[in-house]
């Protein structure tokens, strides 16, 4: 596999595609050295990182089996979820917003994007570009999946209220919001984001690795949270854990509460990026 070579990014970390070697016919995009992305070239509907294997079970679920989908996704990396999205529900119109056009660039010359699929790359900062993207898609996104990092830590300002708030008239009446969040001990940024989605939308959910749940150890959390307060339209979340991967536990009403509890709603004027991950998490010897 001939892969081209590495590219230094606006915010000077330097973005490279590494042929996997224990996945055949997979790539793995790194920024700074930390993984950012891995596609199965081969068959884009397997999903390599735990944190993205979650956010594809609840694709998976949340309408039903193999119908297209809108979906808009803030941040690209190497479009992991558009192609599964449109390897397991053709047809669906997608949205990816991504802040390096160097790094599009990267991707397209590495991994190319089905010829089939709709999907529309816009160039930009996040949360600059949900405050002019068209009025047709007001109302019109079936789920949105918020993965913005700069390095490895999600800027301060798509964390907050305001932030979320440009979402929300994204969606359908139904539609979902799905963010990854990374965190360790005491889990006060993934709990914030909690805290803020949950003041701007109906149901949240959370999603993890029971021990990162704990802040025992650094991980991912995935939450979900639905612009609808219908319980019905949430009846697929008790499936959601089964198909893995595992360990994995989801907290929602009460035992959302309960880990929730002390931590506040995130406005502009207190946001702050995630934490840094420890040193020897992506340390390759």
């Amino acid at each position: 596999m001939r892969l081209p070579g590495p590219v230094t990014l606006s915010d000077g970390l330097v973005a490279e595609i590494e042929e996997d070697r224990w996945v055949p016919g997979s790539i793995v995009l790194t920024v700074d050295g930390t993984p950012q992305s891995h596609v199965n070239l081969r068959d884009p509907g397997d999903l390599f990182f735990e944190y993205v294997r979650r956010i594809g079970h609840v694709i998976d679920l949340f309408r039903p089996p193999g119908a297209p989908i809108s979906a808009l996704h803030l941040g690209g990396g190497a479009f992991t979820l558009p192609r599964y999205i449109e390897a397991t529900r053709p047809g669906s119109l997608q949205q990816v917003v991504e802040l390096e056009s160097a790094l599009v660039d990267l991707v397209r010359e590495a991994a190319p994007l089905p010829r089939r699929a709709s999907i529309r790359v816009r160039h930009g900062d996040a949360r600059a570009v949900l405050g002019r993207l068209p009025a047709g898609m007001t109302g019109a996104m079936d789920l949105a999946v918020v993965d913005v990092f700069a390095g490895s830590r999600t800027p301060a300002h798509v964390s907050s209220l305001e932030f979320y708030g440009l979402i929300r008239p994204l969606l359908t009446s139904d539609g979902l919001v799905v963010a990854n969040a990374t965190d360790g001990a005491g889990q006060s940024f993934a709990r914030g984001q909690a805290a803020t989605l949950r003041s701007v939308f109906g149901t949240v959910a959370v999603v993890g690795e029971p021990q990162t749940l704990k802040g025992r150890r650094f991980g991912n959390v995935v939450l979900l949270a639905s612009a609808s307060d219908a319980a019905a339209d949430l009846d697929w979340l008790p499936r959601l854990l089964a198909g893995g991967p595992h360990p994995a536990r989801m907290l929602a009403g009460r035992e959302l509460d309960e880990w929730i509890a002390g931590a506040s709603p995130v406005a502009d004027a207190d946001a702050e990026a995630s934490p840094l991950p420890p040193r020897e998490l992506f340390d390759r010897g």
